[in-house]
């Protein structure tokens, strides 16, 4: 791990502290460093690169320079009973953050829980962990994975990146952006009922909304129409017969993918 700056204020988000690497082995696992030796929370990593980088499921997710690489480290978030709510939350924020960065109004779709999708295709890649301390203090970290100048081939999806579309967008811009974005919307979704708000947002830019989709789960796998999402944000699929699925977690793929 290289060290570029001592923890700071976060740019855009004086509440929050900041930490900056030139190469790390992944920004979700330091956050988790951070908080086993104590570190209160509010605390953001980016790293120009990443050697271990890791998406959903524990897939690999290429990490090389250019590309926006980093992780918030939150300790005993409140509402807890609400925290599987984040990851919604978070796309919400990066698509903000996507829109303000590169100028533009409504770039992104996003697809069930947290890509944000471009003309289809996978711009970034959101993951949040979590775990019990052992002094009994809850860590979760959401991690950042955003494709600004480079994006990989991969296997599931088609993928792009910002450069790709003809936007000139530093992974250092784009972070103050997400910085501030992210200040807000954790802000809102602390409020009573403040995931309502958010949940309407996410559905303003929903890729395949009233349309079929495939999800695959650990289980099974359910060909439906996107229908909603629940007042939690789970997917809400309905099938063939009529009746209605809510699915809490998996792959969202078009008919045929």
């Amino acid at each position: 791990m290289t060290a570029r700056s001592e923890e700071r204020p976060a740019p855009g988000a004086p509440d929050f502290r900041f930490e900056e690497h030139d190469s790390v082995g992944s920004t979700n696992s330091l956050c988790f460093e951070r908080a086993q030796i104590g570190h209160p929370g509010q605390l953001w990593i980016r790293a120009d690169q990443q050697t271990e980088g890791r998406g959903r499921r524990g897939r690999d997710w290429s990490s090389p320079g250019g590309n926006l690489f980093t992780s918030l480290l939150l300790i005993n978030p409140q509402p807890a009973d609400r925290i599987g709510e984040l990851p919604l939350a978070a796309a919400v924020a990066l698509a903000e953050a996507v829109d303000k960065a590169a100028g533009t109004l409504q770039l992104v779709s996003l697809k069930w829980p947290n890509d944000l999708l471009v003309e289809g295709a996978k711009l970034s890649g959101i993951l949040l962990e979590a775990e019990t301390l052992s002094d009994g203090r809850q860590a979760v970290v959401i991690g950042f994975g955003v494709n600004c100048v480079t994006h990989p081939q991969l296997s599931l999806y088609q993928a792009t990146d910002l450069r790709s579309l003809g936007f000139q967008v530093t992974a250092e811009r784009l972070f103050e952006c997400l910085s501030a974005a992210m200040a807000d919307t954790l802000a809102r979704w602390q409020l009573p009922g403040g995931f309502d708000s958010i949940r309407r947002d996410w559905l303003k830019r929903a890729a395949h909304l009233g349309k079929t989709i495939t999800v695959r789960t650990a289980q099974e796998e359910i060909t439906g129409i996107f229908a909603d999402l629940d007042a939690r944000g789970h997917l809400v699929v309905k099938l063939d017969d009529g009746r209605q699925r809510t699915l809490y977690a998996g792959d969202v793929f078009l008919p045929g993918r």
